[in-house]
């Protein structure tokens, strides 16, 4: 359940849902209504689309929704005007709306293009009134601001851009750096750009690229292949000071836009969930076969990186295509995907993976399943498992498993490691001393595994 108070204390807006899904019921009661038990007013029904509450204005509730528009749209309910069906005010447009404010009496959209982010303010009428101009291609977080003032702030950050947070002033339409970044980054000798490549079944996929600029295209560079591809999240440009220690040794980072992600719509998340999560395995396998063809690297200089359902990413590839990888980085895994759910907070994803108690699903989570497709004498990648002894999302006992298991079927030629932190959960919040450890580790590892130290 999750609730909000309009700023003028009269309305309780209530939304439902249900497991990690967006999928809501919205509910509102008038706080003032004469009466001791005020009625809860139901604007949605059903958990069959996203209501993701903006605000309030004049008795008017806006909403940003992907009912009927898996892109997103904006709809309003004007309760005022004694309604209780939503209306349009911004249809579904080419891109996908990543997400909606309510600020200074004006909506402000950001859409998400090609895994990178645009703004617009918009009047309440759904009118374009300003498209503001960003830095670079990279991605904007944390927009806040108030209904009622006339400023907003957020942050912005691209891969060569460090994270800064930015002001817009609405009166004199102004964007400005609030405060510079003190990262010391020499933007101009990197090189960033984004390619597109076909998947097994012939659907593209988005790849942003980045390394030195003049980089030899001659077979050998060590490359790291990161992926996330789940629960409708969208990998988009991102600055990470960690990432340059691989970079200003002539290593490529690329990332993939994988399907069950959100960058581009609901329709592109169901595509790689439940029964059709494979295809998330074949848009990653595929983006390794595309670095390798187009002459960035070979199998012995390739390496994939993953966490959460990200581990889950990658333990399946290594499983299914050891022969593509030199390297993998697998962190705090949903690795058996037949037991995840009696774990944690893991019953919580049966809507984005399924149960194996379900007869259907079964199945096919046992076909995927890292855990359960390992095979005895394979050469498996030289390979490190990483978790946490308190992970209170993901279960340490699957990533502890999971490396035992590799361990007793790998033919030995190659390390299999795990690395337990202690004092430490999932990932949020842990502290930078143990950020530094962890990263200078995997690091580490990979510049040994991949033969470049």
């Amino acid at each position: 359940f999750g609730t909000a108070v309009t700023r003028d204390g009269r309305y309780l807006v209530i939304a439902v849902v249900r497991g990690a899904s967006d999928k809501a019921e919205v509910f509102v009661q008038d706080l003032k209504a004469p009466g001791a038990k005020p009625s809860l007013l139901p604007f949605t029904k059903g958990l069959t689309a996203a209501w993701d509450y903006l605000g309030e204005s004049g008795g008017r509730f806006y909403f940003r929704t992907d009912q009927d528009a898996p892109l997103g749209r904006i709809a309003a309910v004007d309760l005022a005007g004694g309604a209780l069906t939503p209306v349009a005010i911004v249809p579904q447009g080419s891109h996908k709306l990543a997400s909606a404010n309510l600020v200074n009496g004006k909506l402000v959209l950001q859409w998400l293009q090609n895994a990178s982010d645009r703004l617009e303010i918009r009047g309440l009428d759904g009118r374009l009134e300003k498209s503001l101009e960003l830095p670079a291609l990279g991605t904007v977080a944390e927009l806040n601001g108030e209904p009622d003032e006339p400023e907003m702030f957020f942050s912005f950050t691209s891969f060569t851009y460090p994270t800064t947070p930015f002001r817009y002033d609405f009166a004199s339409g102004t964007l400005s750096a609030f405060e510079k970044s003190q990262a010391k980054v020499d933007s101009t000798a990197y090189q960033v750009s984004q390619v597109f490549y076909p998947s097994k079944d012939g659907t593209k996929v988005s790849l942003f690229l980045v390394h030195q600029k003049g980089l030899a295209k001659d077979g050998k560079r060590p490359t790291l292949l990161y992926g996330y591809g789940g629960f409708n999240i969208s990998l988009t440009p991102a600055f990470s000071a960690s990432r340059f220690a691989w970079l200003e040794r002539g290593g490529v980072l690329a990332i993939a836009n994988l399907r069950g992600g959100g960058e581009y719509g609901e329709a592109w998340h169901e595509a790689g969930m439940l029964e059709r999560k494979q295809n998330v395995f074949d848009d990653f396998i595929a983006a390794g076969e595309w670095l390798i063809a187009s002459g960035y690297t070979n199998p012995s200089k390739l390496a994939i990186q993953g966490g959460s359902n990200g581990g889950l990413l990658v333990g399946a590839v290594m499983v299914q295509r050891p022969d593509l990888l030199g390297a993998v980085v697998c962190q705090v895994p949903v690795a058996d995907m037949l037991r995840y759910h009696l774990f944690t907070v893991g019953r919580y994803w049966i809507p984005e993976y399924g149960s194996s108690e379900n007869p259907q699903q079964f199945p096919f989570l046992y076909r995927y399943s890292p855990y359960h497709n390992v095979k005895d004498g394979t050469g498996y990648p030289a390979t490190l498992v990483a978790t946490a002894d308190t992970d209170d999302r993901v279960a340490p006992g699957m990533a502890k498993k999971f490396a035992a298991r590799l361990q007793a079927a790998s033919d030995g030629k190659r390390p299999i490691l795990i690395r337990v932190e202690t004092k430490a959960g999932h990932g949020a919040g842990k502290p930078v001393s143990k950020q530094i450890d962890e990263q200078a580790d995997v690091y580490a590892f990979l510049l040994k595994a991949l033969g470049e130290v």
